[in-house]
């Protein structure tokens, strides 16, 4: 049987300077971490492939040892994981969950050395299942939420499922020939109406071209003159 190749991760962090003491002080040894990682990996047996590392925050977005480490991983470049502890891992209980689910697809075994997680062993086998499911049902609730919302917006008009802004205004062309017979200017009537003020005046000219077609005058009401600039 071919040795297993194994990989280690290790995140450290900087603490806040609250004292005026040498840097040095306040940085924390990632050989803290990873020295008992790789005797852990030396009493297995395990041939270690790579230690990857961070130095970053846990909230940072982005650490480039993580993403290096979940791409030679998919490339099939190691069977084992190996970290110090669960928070020295993923920054959240989601980002943990989905990854212990990314290497049980892989087939690739994971272990915390504080939290004494080892998925090589049967307990630890029986608790990616779990993991799994975790995994599964958060998807699952994420398709229901984004399947509600498309059918949602779609009663509501659109059919893409893209957000709904602003409702449709409905323009009532009918009443602009009576506001302007009342007085409203241009930009009132527009206002009022809900839409601009070219859509307005293109309403009136129609109907006025409607009421000439039928009386054979032009509506006295029409205001394309200097009084439209009102």
């Amino acid at each position: 049987m071919s040795t297993l190749r194994c990989a280690i991760y290790v995140r450290v962090s900087t603490a806040s300077k609250t004292k005026q003491v040498d840097a040095a002080t306040f940085v924390q040894k990632p050989e803290i971490q990873e020295q008992p990682l790789r005797e852990l990996v030396t009493q297995r047996g395990w041939n270690l492939s790579r230690v990857y590392s961070d130095r970053a925050s846990g909230a940072a977005e982005r650490r480039p040892g993580l993403d290096a480490l979940m791409a030679d991983a998919r490339r099939g470049l190691f069977e084992v994981v190996v970290v110090w502890r669960f928070d020295r891992f993923a920054r959240s209980v989601k980002q943990l969950v989905l990854a212990l689910e990314e290497f049980r697809s892989l087939g690739i075994d994971f272990i915390s050395h504080q939290e004494a997680l080892d998925t090589s062993t049967p307990m630890g086998k029986a608790m990616f299942t779990i993991i799994a499911a975790m995994a599964e049902l958060e998807r699952s609730i994420i398709r229901e939420r984004v399947a509600a919302g498309v059918e949602y917006a779609r009663r509501n008009g659109t059919r893409s499922g893209k957000p709904i802004g602003r409702p449709r205004v409905i323009f009532r062309a009918d009443l602009v020939p009576e506001l302007r017979k009342s007085g409203v200017s241009w930009r009132e009537t527009a206002r009022k109406l809900g839409v601009g003020a070219a859509t307005v005046r293109r309403a009136y000219k129609k109907w006025a071209a409607s009421q000439t077609a039928l009386n054979g005058d032009p509506d006295p009401a029409d205001e394309s003159g200097p009084a439209s600039a009102n």
